[in-house]
């Protein structure tokens, strides 16, 4: 029997058609037989895991997010971006899915070798257009007609999207996208073998009243030297890095150049509400340290050392006798 849980209704009924010879057990044993065969198509190998999977739809769900903030701010209108699908599909159909008429901006993404395509739908495109124009973001399908005026707008568009990449996938590895094409026909691109297997990440995205698809083709030979990468236990863990010793001395310069007020307390003193409103010049205030008592020399408002008053040069000065361990005992009151 497969490994799917019955209930008894569908107990009840296997075991009713059994006992009126409807079904007989070598009938089952056989049916059970033919389940466990199953068809595999070698022109659609899968080369990722379900887990790994997982792991890039997690990346391209937090592209999502950045991108939507990305076109927002350079569209000046509000922009939906979210996941749809991630699969893994020979990239002849990929090619076979996408329109005859489309913009594919072709990406290397070093130090990963091979190249990624983005592919937008052409009223997605144009509507992106028409607001970065001025207009009011109206769709329309003429990828043919760019002008190179046109052209360059959205490359410059499209380029500047991919910092977000960048950022969407450092936990896993540090690339450095940059645009080297742009394609309108599909059929001219001969990047891979039609049969390479290929993760295609679509996303729906709403522009006003336009709605579209974006997709991202990654080809398996780019991912291969990371596909180890893509593991939940890799996810998981912490991936902090530590600071190169350029980056430590960097640091401690920064820190030694910081500036933190100090704060050398003659002393302190208490009154009521009524008293201090009566203060005037020439009143004195008795505090509670006495003259030959060492001073509470204050770093921002923590007591760090005891010291002396003095004077050096006509100015006033304090002279450190002794360091406070812990921040002292000093009465914060």
């Amino acid at each position: 029997m497969s490994g799917d849980v019955l209930s008894q209704n569908e107990i009840d009924a296997l075991l009713s058609a059994i006992s009126t010879g409807e079904m007989s057990a070598e009938e089952m044993k056989k049916e059970d037989e033919t389940r466990k065969v199953k068809a595999y198509d070698f022109k659609r190998a899968l080369r990722f895991s379900k887990d790994q999977i997982r792991s890039l739809t997690r990346i391209h769900e937090n592209f999502a997010r950045l991108l939507t903030t990305y076109f927002s701010a350079q569209l000046r209108t509000y922009v939906q971006i979210n996941v749809a699908s991630v699969d893994q599909i020979p990239f002849e159909e990929f090619i076979r899915s996408i329109p005859n008429m489309t913009l594919i901006n072709i990406f290397e993404v070093p130090p990963l070798e091979g190249n990624i395509l983005m592919e937008v739908n052409p009223n997605v495109a144009y509507s992106m257009l028409d607001l970065l124009m001025g207009g009011t973001g109206g769709p329309s399908s003429k990828a043919d007609d760019l002008t190179e005026i046109e052209t360059k707008i959205l490359t410059n568009l499209y380029e500047r999207s991919f910092d977000n990449l960048r950022e969407a996938w450092s936990s896993i590895i540090d690339i450095d996208p940059y645009l080297t094409e742009m394609e309108v026909n599909p059929q001219f691109l001969q990047m891979i073998s039609p049969n390479e297997t290929v993760v295609v990440i679509s996303f729906n995205i709403v522009i006003g009243e336009s709605s579209g698809m974006i997709n991202i083709c990654i080809p398996h030979v780019v991912l291969e030297p990371i596909v180890p990468n893509l593991s939940v236990r890799y996810w998981m863990q912490s991936n902090k890095k530590e600071p190169t010793e350029e980056q430590s001395k960097q640091l401690e310069k920064r820190l030694k150049q910081a500036r933190l007020p100090v704060i050398a307390e003659l002393g302190k003193s208490r009154m009521s509400i009524q008293e201090l409103l009566y203060l005037q010049r020439g009143d004195m205030l008795t505090l509670d340290k006495g003259m030959d008592e060492l001073l509470t020399i204050k770093v921002g408002d923590i007591p760090k050392f005891k010291g002396q008053p003095g004077q050096i040069r006509n100015r006033m000065a304090v002279q450190i006798i002794e360091t406070i361990v812990d921040g002292g005992d000093e009465d914060d009151e």
